[in-house]
Protein backbone atom coordinates (compact mmCIF):
# COMPACT_ATOMS: atom_id res chain seq x y z
CA UNK A 1 0.00 0.00 0.00
CA UNK A 2 1.34 3.40 -1.04
CA UNK A 3 2.13 5.89 1.69
CA UNK A 4 0.05 9.02 1.92
CA UNK A 5 1.75 12.36 1.51
CA UNK A 6 2.96 13.57 4.93
CA UNK A 7 1.47 17.01 4.45
CA UNK A 8 -1.86 15.39 3.54
CA UNK A 9 -1.65 13.20 6.68
CA UNK A 10 -1.32 16.26 8.92
CA UNK A 11 -3.76 18.30 6.85
CA UNK A 12 -1.39 21.22 6.27
CA UNK A 13 0.06 23.03 3.28
CA UNK A 14 3.65 22.45 2.14
CA UNK A 15 4.45 25.95 3.35
CA UNK A 16 3.29 25.16 6.91
CA UNK A 17 5.37 26.71 9.68
CA UNK A 18 6.76 24.60 12.57
CA UNK A 19 4.00 25.93 14.85
CA UNK A 20 1.33 24.96 12.31
CA UNK A 21 2.83 21.47 12.03
CA UNK A 22 2.86 21.12 15.81
CA UNK A 23 -0.73 22.29 16.17
CA UNK A 24 -1.95 19.93 13.42
CA UNK A 25 -0.11 16.96 14.88
CA UNK A 26 -1.39 17.64 18.38
CA UNK A 27 -4.95 17.68 17.13
CA UNK A 28 -4.53 14.30 15.40
CA UNK A 29 -2.61 12.77 18.32
CA UNK A 30 -5.43 13.71 20.70
CA UNK A 31 -8.08 12.42 18.29
CA UNK A 32 -6.50 9.04 17.56
CA UNK A 33 -4.63 8.34 20.81
CA UNK A 34 -4.91 4.61 21.75
CA UNK A 35 -6.17 5.43 25.24
CA UNK A 36 -9.06 7.35 23.71
CA UNK A 37 -9.78 4.64 21.12
CA UNK A 38 -9.20 1.33 22.93
CA UNK A 39 -9.19 -1.65 20.56
CA UNK A 40 -9.64 0.54 17.45
CA UNK A 41 -6.93 -0.65 15.05
CA UNK A 42 -7.80 1.95 12.41
CA UNK A 43 -7.36 4.77 14.95
CA UNK A 44 -4.07 3.26 16.12
CA UNK A 45 -2.76 3.20 12.54
CA UNK A 46 -3.74 6.83 12.04
CA UNK A 47 -2.02 7.67 15.33
CA UNK A 48 1.18 6.03 14.11
CA UNK A 49 0.89 7.61 10.67
CA UNK A 50 0.57 11.09 12.20
CA UNK A 51 3.57 10.48 14.46
CA UNK A 52 5.66 9.35 11.47
CA UNK A 53 4.65 12.38 9.41
CA UNK A 54 5.39 14.84 12.19
CA UNK A 55 8.74 13.22 12.99
CA UNK A 56 9.90 13.83 9.42
CA UNK A 57 8.37 17.26 8.80
CA UNK A 58 9.40 18.72 12.16
CA UNK A 59 13.06 18.02 11.41
CA UNK A 60 14.42 20.64 8.93
CA UNK A 61 16.94 18.23 7.37
CA UNK A 62 14.44 15.37 6.98
CA UNK A 63 11.82 17.77 5.66
CA UNK A 64 14.20 19.10 3.02
CA UNK A 65 14.96 15.55 1.83
CA UNK A 66 11.27 14.65 1.84
CA UNK A 67 10.34 17.74 -0.18
CA UNK A 68 13.03 16.80 -2.71
CA UNK A 69 12.63 13.03 -2.95
CA UNK A 70 9.29 12.17 -1.34
CA UNK A 71 8.92 8.62 -0.01
CA UNK A 72 11.44 7.25 -2.53
CA UNK A 73 14.23 7.76 0.01
CA UNK A 74 12.83 4.92 2.10
CA UNK A 75 13.73 4.19 5.70
CA UNK A 76 17.41 4.88 5.05
CA UNK A 77 16.55 8.41 4.08
CA UNK A 78 14.21 8.87 7.02
CA UNK A 79 15.43 7.07 10.11
CA UNK A 80 12.27 8.28 11.81
CA UNK A 81 10.00 6.71 9.19
CA UNK A 82 7.69 3.74 9.70
CA UNK A 83 10.45 1.18 9.94
CA UNK A 84 12.46 3.41 12.28
CA UNK A 85 9.47 3.73 14.63
CA UNK A 86 9.17 0.00 15.05
CA UNK A 87 5.80 -0.31 13.25
CA UNK A 88 7.36 -2.70 10.75
CA UNK A 89 9.90 -4.49 12.90
CA UNK A 90 12.12 -1.51 13.80
CA UNK A 91 13.35 -0.40 17.17
CA UNK A 92 10.96 2.33 18.43
CA UNK A 93 8.08 1.28 20.66
CA UNK A 94 4.83 3.05 21.50
CA UNK A 95 6.49 4.33 24.68
CA UNK A 96 9.15 5.96 22.48
CA UNK A 97 6.39 7.75 20.58
CA UNK A 98 4.87 8.91 23.85
CA UNK A 99 8.30 10.27 24.85
CA UNK A 100 8.32 12.35 21.65
CA UNK A 101 5.24 14.19 22.92
CA UNK A 102 7.45 16.22 25.26
CA UNK A 103 7.86 18.88 22.59
CA UNK A 104 4.15 18.91 21.85
CA UNK A 105 2.49 18.61 25.24
CA UNK A 106 4.84 20.54 27.52
CA UNK A 107 6.93 17.55 28.55
CA UNK A 108 3.92 15.34 29.50
CA UNK A 109 2.35 12.34 27.80
CA UNK A 110 -1.10 12.88 29.30
CA UNK A 111 -3.33 14.71 26.84
CA UNK A 112 -6.66 16.07 27.92
CA UNK A 113 -7.33 13.45 30.56
CA UNK A 114 -6.24 10.25 28.78
CA UNK A 115 -2.84 8.68 28.57
CA UNK A 116 -2.82 8.23 32.32
CA UNK A 117 -2.62 4.46 32.05
CA UNK A 118 0.69 4.60 30.21
CA UNK A 119 1.93 7.31 32.57
CA UNK A 120 0.86 5.33 35.59
CA UNK A 121 2.67 2.25 34.32
CA UNK A 122 5.86 4.22 33.91
CA UNK A 123 5.49 5.75 37.38
CA UNK A 124 5.15 2.33 38.96
CA UNK A 125 8.02 0.87 36.93
CA UNK A 126 10.54 3.42 38.17
CA UNK A 127 13.12 1.71 40.32
CA UNK A 128 15.06 3.52 42.96
CA UNK A 129 18.83 3.50 42.79
CA UNK A 130 21.05 4.08 45.80
CA UNK A 131 23.87 6.59 45.98
CA UNK A 132 27.31 5.77 44.65
CA UNK A 133 30.21 5.70 47.08
CA UNK A 134 33.62 7.12 46.19
CA UNK A 135 36.91 6.42 47.89
CA UNK A 136 40.58 7.05 47.09
CA UNK A 137 43.08 4.19 47.05
CA UNK A 138 46.73 5.22 47.34
CA UNK A 139 49.15 2.86 45.60
CA UNK A 140 52.89 2.79 45.02
CA UNK A 141 54.48 2.72 41.58
CA UNK A 142 55.58 -0.86 42.27
CA UNK A 143 52.00 -1.93 43.03
CA UNK A 144 50.69 -0.29 39.88
CA UNK A 145 53.43 -1.93 37.80
CA UNK A 146 52.66 -5.50 38.86
CA UNK A 147 48.96 -5.14 39.66
CA UNK A 148 47.53 -5.79 43.07
CA UNK A 149 44.39 -7.04 44.78
CA UNK A 150 43.15 -4.98 47.71
CA UNK A 151 40.53 -5.84 50.32
CA UNK A 152 38.69 -2.75 51.51
CA UNK A 153 36.41 -2.30 54.51
CA UNK A 154 33.74 0.30 53.90
CA UNK A 155 30.59 1.52 55.66
CA UNK A 156 27.49 1.35 53.48
CA UNK A 157 23.73 1.29 53.73
CA UNK A 158 22.40 -2.16 52.87
CA UNK A 159 18.86 -3.51 52.55
CA UNK A 160 17.43 -4.52 55.92
CA UNK A 161 16.84 -8.25 56.04
CA UNK A 162 13.79 -8.49 58.39
CA UNK A 163 11.69 -6.29 56.08
CA UNK A 164 13.49 -7.21 52.84
CA UNK A 165 14.41 -3.56 52.34
CA UNK A 166 10.79 -2.35 52.19
CA UNK A 167 10.70 -0.58 55.56
CA UNK A 168 7.39 -2.30 56.40
CA UNK A 169 6.95 -4.86 59.15
CA UNK A 170 7.56 -8.37 57.75
CA UNK A 171 7.89 -6.76 54.31
CA UNK A 172 4.15 -6.66 53.61
CA UNK A 173 2.49 -4.18 55.97
CA UNK A 174 1.20 -1.75 53.30
CA UNK A 175 -2.00 0.02 52.32
CA UNK A 176 -2.82 1.46 48.91
CA UNK A 177 -2.15 5.19 48.68
CA UNK A 178 -5.44 7.07 48.94
CA UNK A 179 -4.20 10.05 46.94
CA UNK A 180 -3.06 8.27 43.76
CA UNK A 181 -5.00 5.02 44.27
CA UNK A 182 -1.91 2.94 43.80
CA UNK A 183 -0.67 4.45 40.52
CA UNK A 184 2.19 6.43 42.10
CA UNK A 185 1.20 9.52 40.09
CA UNK A 186 -1.36 12.29 40.28
CA UNK A 187 -2.77 14.59 37.63
CA UNK A 188 -3.48 18.28 37.74
CA UNK A 189 -5.42 20.27 35.18
CA UNK A 190 -3.71 23.19 33.48
CA UNK A 191 -5.45 25.62 31.16
CA UNK A 192 -3.45 26.21 27.95
CA UNK A 193 -4.18 27.83 24.62
CA UNK A 194 -4.99 24.36 23.31
CA UNK A 195 -7.47 23.66 26.07
CA UNK A 196 -7.17 21.79 29.32
CA UNK A 197 -3.95 19.83 29.68
CA UNK A 198 -3.54 17.29 32.48
CA UNK A 199 -0.05 17.31 33.94
CA UNK A 200 1.19 14.16 35.62
CA UNK A 201 3.61 14.23 38.55
CA UNK A 202 4.85 11.90 41.26
CA UNK A 203 2.40 11.47 44.10
CA UNK A 204 3.66 13.52 47.07
CA UNK A 205 1.98 11.26 49.61
CA UNK A 206 3.60 7.95 48.61
CA UNK A 207 6.58 9.37 46.64
CA UNK A 208 5.61 7.39 43.56
CA UNK A 209 5.35 4.02 45.29
CA UNK A 210 1.57 3.70 45.13
CA UNK A 211 1.49 2.35 48.67
CA UNK A 212 1.92 3.55 52.23
CA UNK A 213 3.68 1.70 55.03
CA UNK A 214 1.01 0.71 57.54
CA UNK A 215 3.36 -0.56 60.25
CA UNK A 216 7.07 0.30 60.20
CA UNK A 217 9.79 -2.28 60.57
CA UNK A 218 11.20 -1.91 64.07
CA UNK A 219 14.66 -3.05 63.01
CA UNK A 220 15.28 -0.22 60.51
CA UNK A 221 12.63 2.22 61.78
CA UNK A 222 10.84 2.12 58.43
CA UNK A 223 13.76 3.18 56.25
CA UNK A 224 14.42 -0.23 54.71
CA UNK A 225 18.20 0.18 55.14
CA UNK A 226 20.78 -0.19 57.88
CA UNK A 227 24.38 1.00 58.00
CA UNK A 228 26.99 -1.71 58.28
CA UNK A 229 30.59 -2.60 57.44
CA UNK A 230 31.17 -4.35 54.13
CA UNK A 231 34.32 -6.05 52.88
CA UNK A 232 35.01 -5.47 49.21
CA UNK A 233 37.80 -7.04 47.18
CA UNK A 234 39.00 -5.06 44.17
CA UNK A 235 41.55 -6.02 41.54
CA UNK A 236 43.87 -3.25 40.30
CA UNK A 237 45.19 -4.32 36.85
CA UNK A 238 48.91 -4.00 36.15
CA UNK A 239 49.73 -0.67 34.49
CA UNK A 240 46.73 1.22 35.89
CA UNK A 241 47.36 4.96 35.75
CA UNK A 242 46.94 7.35 38.65
CA UNK A 243 43.59 9.12 38.44
CA UNK A 244 41.83 6.05 37.03
CA UNK A 245 38.38 5.30 38.44
CA UNK A 246 37.49 1.64 38.92
CA UNK A 247 33.83 0.72 39.40
CA UNK A 248 32.57 -2.08 41.62
CA UNK A 249 28.94 -2.62 40.65
CA UNK A 250 26.30 -2.79 43.35
CA UNK A 251 28.66 -2.04 46.26
CA UNK A 252 27.38 1.46 46.95
CA UNK A 253 24.48 2.45 49.18
CA UNK A 254 21.15 0.66 48.98
CA UNK A 255 18.15 3.02 48.51
CA UNK A 256 15.43 3.42 51.09
CA UNK A 257 12.34 1.24 50.65
CA UNK A 258 13.89 -1.09 48.10
CA UNK A 259 15.60 -0.81 44.73
CA UNK A 260 19.07 -1.21 43.25
CA UNK A 261 22.23 -0.41 45.19
CA UNK A 262 24.61 2.20 43.79
CA UNK A 263 28.21 1.48 42.80
CA UNK A 264 31.52 1.83 44.58
CA UNK A 265 33.87 4.15 42.68
CA UNK A 266 37.53 3.62 43.54
CA UNK A 267 39.84 6.48 42.51
CA UNK A 268 43.45 5.34 42.12
CA UNK A 269 46.05 7.78 43.47
CA UNK A 270 49.68 7.10 42.58
CA UNK A 271 52.10 7.82 45.40
CA UNK A 272 55.26 9.74 44.35
CA UNK A 273 58.35 7.57 43.93
CA UNK A 274 61.58 8.69 45.58
CA UNK A 275 63.68 8.30 42.42
CA UNK A 276 61.52 7.41 39.42
CA UNK A 277 59.10 9.56 37.46
CA UNK A 278 56.22 7.95 35.58
CA UNK A 279 55.47 9.05 32.02
CA UNK A 280 52.57 6.97 30.75
CA UNK A 281 53.90 3.41 30.53
CA UNK A 282 57.54 4.61 30.64
CA UNK A 283 59.51 5.64 33.70
CA UNK A 284 62.27 8.26 33.81
CA UNK A 285 65.36 8.36 36.01
CA UNK A 286 67.65 11.37 36.17
CA UNK A 287 71.22 10.08 36.51
CA UNK A 288 73.85 12.48 37.82
CA UNK A 289 77.32 11.31 36.68
CA UNK A 290 80.60 12.51 38.10
CA UNK A 291 82.95 14.01 35.53
CA UNK A 292 85.57 11.21 35.55
CA UNK A 293 82.95 8.52 34.86
CA UNK A 294 81.35 10.60 32.09
CA UNK A 295 84.80 11.16 30.52
CA UNK A 296 86.39 7.75 31.04
CA UNK A 297 83.33 5.49 31.11
CA UNK A 298 82.47 2.84 33.66
CA UNK A 299 79.31 1.41 35.21
CA UNK A 300 76.80 2.80 37.68
CA UNK A 301 73.90 1.38 39.66
CA UNK A 302 70.45 2.77 38.93
CA UNK A 303 67.02 2.04 40.44
CA UNK A 304 64.23 0.38 38.44
CA UNK A 305 60.73 -0.69 39.37
CA UNK A 306 61.99 -4.23 39.84
CA UNK A 307 65.11 -3.36 41.84
CA UNK A 308 68.56 -1.86 41.24
CA UNK A 309 70.62 -2.78 38.15
CA UNK A 310 74.03 -1.79 36.81
CA UNK A 311 74.30 0.22 33.62
CA UNK A 312 77.37 0.68 31.41
CA UNK A 313 78.51 4.23 30.73
CA UNK A 314 80.44 4.70 27.50
CA UNK A 315 83.55 6.94 27.55
CA UNK A 316 82.75 10.51 26.57
CA UNK A 317 79.07 10.32 27.54
CA UNK A 318 77.56 13.77 27.11
CA UNK A 319 75.01 15.54 29.32
CA UNK A 320 71.50 15.08 27.91
CA UNK A 321 72.16 11.61 26.52
CA UNK A 322 69.22 9.25 26.99
CA UNK A 323 69.88 5.62 27.89
CA UNK A 324 67.02 3.19 27.39
CA UNK A 325 66.30 0.04 29.39
CA UNK A 326 63.84 -1.95 27.28
CA UNK A 327 60.84 -3.41 29.08
CA UNK A 328 61.68 -1.81 32.43
CA UNK A 329 58.59 0.40 32.42
CA UNK A 330 54.97 -0.46 33.22
CA UNK A 331 52.75 -2.90 31.30
CA UNK A 332 49.82 -1.54 29.34
CA UNK A 333 46.47 -2.35 31.03
CA UNK A 334 45.09 -3.53 27.69
CA UNK A 335 47.98 -5.94 27.15
CA UNK A 336 49.72 -3.98 24.39
CA UNK A 337 53.28 -4.37 25.58
CA UNK A 338 55.41 -2.84 28.30
CA UNK A 339 57.05 0.56 28.52
CA UNK A 340 60.76 1.33 28.95
CA UNK A 341 62.91 3.07 31.51
CA UNK A 342 64.60 6.18 30.18
CA UNK A 343 67.79 7.32 31.91
CA UNK A 344 68.45 11.01 31.47
CA UNK A 345 72.21 11.56 31.88
CA UNK A 346 73.45 14.69 33.63
CA UNK A 347 77.07 15.47 34.52
CA UNK A 348 78.01 17.09 37.79
CA UNK A 349 80.59 19.89 37.64
CA UNK A 350 82.39 20.19 41.01
CA UNK A 351 81.74 23.45 42.84
CA UNK A 352 84.49 23.22 45.43
CA UNK A 353 87.98 21.96 44.46
CA UNK A 354 91.23 21.65 46.34
CA UNK A 355 94.26 23.54 45.05
CA UNK A 356 95.79 20.26 43.84
CA UNK A 357 92.62 19.33 41.94
CA UNK A 358 92.52 22.78 40.37
CA UNK A 359 96.14 22.45 39.23
CA UNK A 360 95.48 19.03 37.72
CA UNK A 361 92.46 20.30 35.81
CA UNK A 362 94.39 23.39 34.69
CA UNK A 363 96.99 21.12 33.09
CA UNK A 364 94.22 19.51 31.03
CA UNK A 365 92.90 22.80 29.71
CA UNK A 366 95.12 22.81 26.67
CA UNK A 367 95.07 19.07 26.03
CA UNK A 368 93.70 17.81 22.71
CA UNK A 369 90.08 16.70 22.92
CA UNK A 370 89.26 18.87 25.93
CA UNK A 371 87.34 21.40 23.84
CA UNK A 372 83.95 20.42 22.34
CA UNK A 373 83.80 19.81 18.60
CA UNK A 374 81.29 21.56 16.37
CA UNK A 375 79.34 18.30 16.11
CA UNK A 376 79.02 18.08 19.89
CA UNK A 377 78.00 21.74 20.13
CA UNK A 378 75.30 21.26 17.48
CA UNK A 379 74.03 18.11 19.18
CA UNK A 380 73.71 19.81 22.57
CA UNK A 381 72.13 22.90 21.01
CA UNK A 382 69.61 20.70 19.21
CA UNK A 383 68.63 18.99 22.46
CA UNK A 384 68.23 22.30 24.27
CA UNK A 385 66.14 23.71 21.47
CA UNK A 386 63.86 20.67 21.66
CA UNK A 387 63.36 21.27 25.39
CA UNK A 388 62.12 24.82 24.78
CA UNK A 389 59.94 24.00 21.76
Amino acid sequence: MDKRDYYEVLGVAKTATPEELKKAYRKLAVKYHPDKNPGDKAAEEKFKEAAEAYNVLSDPEKRQKYDQFGHSMGPQGFPGGAEGFGFSGGGMSMDDIFSMFGDIFGGHTDMGGFGSAAGGRRARQRQRRGDDLRLTLKLSLEDLAKGVTKTLKIKTFVADQPCHGTGAKDGNSFTTCSMCHGTGAIQQAQQTIFGVNYVQSICPQCQGEGKIIQEKCAHCNGTGVIKTDQTVTINIPAGTAGGSVLTVKGKGNAPMHGGVAGDLLVVVEELPHNELIRDGQDVIYNLMLDFPTAALGGSVEVPTIGGRVRVKIAPGTQPGKILRLRGKGLPSPDGRGTGDQLINVMVYVPEHLSDEAKNNIEKLRGEAGMQPTEAVKNSIFSKLRHVFD
